[in-house]
């Protein structure tokens, strides 16, 4: 009776230590799945900051034009001051949420209002336009709009991957031990599906 009794209690271990393993693995399976997700979110930030960087750069340009529009290069840097301030923390799993995302969307979507109406207005001054400095500006603003749109649908895939695995029995259930929450995504607005147009030579 005592043998059976050990025999069980073995028994129940090995299962146990089947189990545990088997979570010890899937956690370690959410993880670089996880890292993945904050790397392409670290992608999306720093093509924002490289449009970021380029606008004090085509603000001193434009301001050079005789009587441009104070309000308008006004409009643009402070548009750019919240697009530049504001952030997620990637470090803290509850800060990847659609409504986080939706504020920081927002503010970058700003920014890029800003430089719409901006580069409008701009159009008026063909001697501005005409200098190599300001096409050079084009090419660039233009390419990097090109790579935020590459990225954020980047990050959606793999943001959609990474939830795809936690959400699904039994992996939810290890996702719930370990904290890992599912992370928001990027929504694309009505008419948005193109980079905003940054064309000069209309």
């Amino acid at each position: 009776m005592k043998g059976k009794g050990c025999l069980i209690g073995g028994g129940i271990l090995v299962i146990l230590a089947i189990i545990g393993f088997w979570a010890v693995g899937k956690y370690n399976g959410f993880v670089p799945l996880q890292e993945k997700v904050n790397a392409q979110w670290s992608n999306v930030e720093n093509t924002y900051q490289k449009r970021a960087d380029l606008v004090p750069n085509l603000v001193n340009t434009v301001k050079g034009a005789a009587n441009f529009e104070q309000s308008t290069l006004t409009s643009v840097i402070e548009a750019r001051a919240k697009a530049t301030s504001t952030q997620i923390k990637i470090d803290d799993v509850d800060q990847l949420t659609d409504e986080n995302i939706a504020k920081f969307q927002a503010a970058q979507d700003e920014l890029s209002g800003a430089l719409s109406r901006l580069l409008v207005s701009v159009e008026q001054y063909p001697q501005l336009t005409a200098t190599q400095n300001f096409q050079s500006l084009q090419a660039e603003l233009s390419s990097i709009e090109q790579e935020v749109l590459f990225e954020r649908r980047k990050y959606n895939e793999v943001a959609e991957g990474f939830n795809s695995t936690i959400k699904t029995f039994p992996n939810n259930i290890i996702a719930n031990f370990g904290n890992f929450k599912e992370k928001g995504y990027f929504k694309a607005a009505a008419g948005s599906e193109n980079a905003p147009t940054v064309d000069f030579n209309k």
